[in-house]
């Protein structure tokens, strides 16, 4: 049962009573959250936790989750590379299919909320098929500095027909958009199974149930396998780590509803790394539950996230908040997170000799890991727990409400 009285011991009363107090003013409104998963990635985690703990404190928050077919998926797929850089085959037929799977959810749809929230490039289009009636937001949770132009001014025209646009980077600023933004950090919470403390009972049960051996040092990764996750280069990476240092990679990674090359993607990555496997060195683990991430979060000695592009990613402040030290890539989100030589460190995202000697360097230093493992926790309590991304919500849905009220 959701408690917000439960958070009190993580945040503290201020946080807590702010947030009660404001939700006492969205009384009698109603709020709708869009996306296309309840679950794989840091959106659907989000709103798993937002939705609920927003209800129990009397804020009618809806979410609906548009379903498409694979052909759907694999062209917003397409979609989401290319609006990160990548090329693209934006032909009328994609186009179509993927006007058609929006108007066809609209069609059985009814959105009579006070505000609604569009969560990604994939339900974007929904706002051309309602009659608006209320204040639309689009919330982007990718990296944008540098998207395919053609793709760019197709979807462009769809995101100015919104009112306003949440973002989690100044970097993502677009000159040629004309509604507001907003900057609002992605967050975790930290009760769920996935970030919760557990006894050292607890992360030996779940290692030894997917039969890693914990007779040398952990790194992992816990990513999608997804190419702007930069998977080989992981293992690229832990072989130069390996010249010098003993110890076992463990890449964790789940397979979003969403988000079909996935499984190719793992393909590849397992036939890099397929004579580290045979050796024990590499162990991959799919779909695992929550509490699984937890653990080998929370025993490994090093967690990497060596993104070429990266929206946010979650998965690092899911780490530094089990105090385990980051070696990350300067991209994106990222560099919000982790300060650099203080709670971990930022690496260019293709210097592979950077990435392993960070994290040759914490392997080597007890003492290191543990500063900077405190200093990160510190930090995900300050800026990135769910608290706080509700707070910004309820005070974005009064904010953008005052701005529609007729003087």
């Amino acid at each position: 049962m959701i408690d917000i009285e439960q958070y009190r011991k993580v945040v503290g009363d201020k946080q807590i009573n702010d947030l009660i107090e404001k939700a006492k003013a969205h009384e009698g409104k109603r709020y709708l959250m869009v996306n296309t998963t309840s679950d794989g990635g840091g959106v659907a985690e989000m709103l798993n936790s937002m939705v609920p703990i927003l209800n129990h404190l009397g804020v009618a928050l809806e979410w609906k989750i548009l379903h498409g077919f694979h052909e759907f998926f694999e062209v917003t797929k397409s979609f989401h590379n290319a609006l990160q850089g990548s090329d693209i085959d934006l032909t009328d037929e994609v186009k179509k299919l993927y006007l058609d799977t929006n108007q066809e959810f609209a069609s059985y749809n009814k959105f009579d909320h006070d505000v609604i929230v569009i969560h990604d490039p994939q339900p974007l289009p929904l706002i051309a098929f309602f009659e608006k009636k209320q204040p639309w937001i689009w919330r982007l949770h990718i990296d944008i500095t540098n998207p395919n132009k053609g793709l760019w001014d197709f979807v462009k025209q769809y995101i100015q027909m919104y009112d306003r646009m949440i973002i989690s980077n100044t970097a993502y600023r677009k000159d040629d958009l004309a509604m507001d933004d907003i900057i609002i950090y992605p967050a975790i919470d930290p009760l769920t199974e996935k970030n919760r403390e557990l006894s050292r009972e607890n992360i030996e049960e779940e290692m030894s149930k997917h039969k890693i051996p914990l007779d040398k040092p952990i790194i992992s990764q816990v990513s999608r396998f997804d190419i702007w996750k930069d998977p080989e280069g992981v293992i690229e990476v832990f072989r130069k780590v390996r010249e010098t240092s003993d110890c076992r990679l463990v890449m964790c990674g789940s397979m979003a509803s969403d988000d079909p090359e996935g499984g190719e993607i793992f393909k590849r990555v397992e036939e890099k790394a397929r004579d580290l496997t045979e050796s024990g060195d590499v162990i991959f683990v799919i779909n695992a539950e929550e509490v699984f991430v937890n653990a080998l979060q929370s025993v490994s000695e090093v967690v990497i996230q060596k993104s070429i592009r990266e929206g946010f990613g979650l998965t690092v402040s899911e780490a530094l908040w089990k105090g385990t030290p980051v070696v990350t890539s300067k991209v994106g989100g990222i560099p919000l997170q982790v300060k650099d030589g203080v709670n971990g460190f930022l690496c260019e995202p293709t210097d592979n000799d950077a990435f392993a000697e960070r994290i040759v360097s914490l392997l080597n230093d007890r003492d290191l890991r543990e500063r900077m493992g405190q200093k990160g926790k510190e930090h995900v309590r300050e800026n990135f727990l769910i608290t706080r991304l509700m707070s910004d919500y309820l005070d974005l849905f009064s904010s953008i409400l005052q701005d529609q009220t007729p003087t």
